[in-house]
């Protein structure tokens, strides 16, 4: 197996509300998405994000579609600084997202905060001063 993520896949409550908050809020292009389609693609540097049901998901995945809490995953996303994810980090609240922690100078040396998107997935953006990842 290579040691690459190709794509990653939110299973959505609110597809409606969930493909708003990614395309018009945040501004991530679609790939080959029609209006009234329950899954959706978006063209990000290096990978892809994808909303789909989560009912729809979870039976695809022979799983139950319960579950509360932290899942244990945070979606990242690096700034090449400071001011950056500062930036970042007030765009996306202003189009929906809930802060979770203030962008602030974080125990490992970098700057980083986290918000949820409208379905409370975790985000952190950060700016890591020894690894460019943005």
């Amino acid at each position: 197996m290579k040691p690459k993520i190709s794509l990653i896949t939110l299973a959505v409550r609110d597809f409606p509300r969930m493909l708003t908050f990614y395309r018009d809020g945040l501004g991530f292009p679609t790939h080959n998405f029609q209006e009234g389609e329950d899954f959706c693609m978006f063209a990000l540097e290096g990978s892809w994000l994808a909303l789909f049901p989560r009912e729809a998901s979870a039976e695809d995945a022979g799983v139950s579609p319960e579950g509360s809490g932290f899942s244990g995953v945070v979606l990242s996303h690096n700034a090449p600084s400071r001011t950056e994810v500062d930036s970042v980090f007030a765009h996306v609240l202003s189009v929906g997202a809930q802060e979770i922690k203030a962008p602030q100078e974080v125990f490992w040396g970098g700057y980083s905060g986290y918000f949820a998107d409208p379905e409370g997935n975790l985000w952190e953006v950060a700016h890591n001063p020894f690894t460019d990842l943005s």
